[in-house]
C-alpha cells in the first residue's frame, strides 16, 4: 500500500476540520474572512511546494515566512485568539473546573441579590413605557475595570430613581453604558466593543450590537432597552433574548446572577 490509513488518521482530518470550521466562522464574525482565506491558501501553497513538488529553495523560502508569520499572526488577530480562549473557557464543560479556581462555587444570598436586581427591573420596566433608551452592564465572574476606566465613577447603591436620572435624555452620561458590581453602581457613560456579527436583526441598533460586544468578551449580562421601540432586550453569552416583561427579567436576572 502507498500509505496506511486507520482510525487515528480519522480523528485527525475531524479534528484539524472542527477547527477550520470554528476559525473560519471567528474570522467572519470579525470581517477577516478574506484575511483568513489568504492565509489558507498560501499554507495550502506552502504544502504542496515543500512537500509535493520537493522545491527546496522556494520551499526554505516560503519555511522561513511561515516561521516568522506565526508570530505576525498572533499580533493582527490578538482580539480574535483572545475571543476564542474566553469562549473555549466558557463553555459550560469547563464550569466546574473554573469553580475549582475560584475556590468554590460562591453563590449569593437570595435576599441580597433580590434587592440588587429589583431596582434595575423596575427602572427598565419605568424607561420601556417612557421610551427612553438605556444599557446597563452587571458584572458576574469576569472583571469589568477596563470598561469602568472608559466612564464616570459613580460607585453608588443600586436605586431605581438614580438609574432613570442617569439614562434621562438630557444627562450627559445618557448614552454610555452603565456597570453594575458588587451590589453597586460603579460607573455610568462607558464605553463598550461593539459587536461586528452578521446575525444580528438589522432593527436592532448600536446599543444592541454594545450589549453584544461586551458578552463576547465576558460573561456578564446586557440589558437594552430600545429608545424607538421601548422593548427591553438581554445578551447573554454571545445571545439575545428579546421583548421581555418584567416577569421575565427577573427571572433571568435571578437565575444568572444566583
Amino acid at each position: 500500500m502507498f500509505f496506511e490509513f486507520g482510525i487515528k488518521d480519522i480523528v485527525d482530518i475531524v479534528l484539524v476540520a472542527v477547527m477550520l470550521f470554528y476559525v473560519y466562522r471567528l474570522m467572519k464574525e470579525s470581517r477577516s474572512l478574506n484575511v483568513f482565506m489568504g492565509i489558507l491558501m498560501f499554507v495550502v501553497l506552502w504544502l504542496v511546494v515543500s512537500q509535493v513538488l520537493a522545491m527546496k529553495l522556494l520551499g526554505s523560502i516560503m519555511d522561513k515566512l511561515v516561521s516568522v508569520g506565526v508570530i505576525g499572526l498572533v499580533i493582527l488577530f490578538q482580539d480574535d485568539i483572545r475571543k476564542f480562549l474566553y469562549n473555549l473557557g466558557a463553555h459550560q464543560r469547563f464550569q466546574g473546573l473554573r469553580r475549582l479556581f475560584l475556590n468554590g462555587d460562591r453563590r449569593q444570598d437570595p435576599e441580597v441579590l433580590k434587592r440588587s436586581i429589583m431596582p434595575v427591573v423596575l427602572a427598565c420596566m419605568s424607561m420601556s413605557r417612557k421610551k427612553v433608551g438605556a444599557l446597563i452592564v452587571l458584572q458576574r465572574s469576569t472583571p469589568l475595570d477596563d470598561i469602568v476606566a472608559t466612564g464616570e465613577h459613580i460607585d453608588a447603591s443600586i436605586n431605581q430613581q438614580l438609574i432613570e436620572n442617569i439614562f434621562f435624555k438630557n444627562s450627559p452620561l445618557h448614552d454610555g453604558a452603565m456597570v453594575i458590581a458588587h451590589q453597586r453602581i460603579e460607573a455610568a457613560g462607558c464605553i463598550l466593543p461593539v459587536s461586528h456579527s452578521l446575525d444580528i436583526p438589522k432593527a436592532l441598533g448600536l446599543r444592541h450590537r454594545a450589549a453584544l460586544g461586551i458578552t463576547h468578551e465576558s460573561d456578564c449580562i446586557a440589558i437594552v432597552v430600545s429608545e424607538e421601540t421601548g422593548g427591553i432586550s438581554v445578551a447573554i453569552r454571545s445571545e439575545f433574548q428579546l421583548r421581555l416583561s418584567a416577569e421575565e427579567l427577573e427571572s433571568i436576572l435571578t437565575k444568572e446572577m444566583a
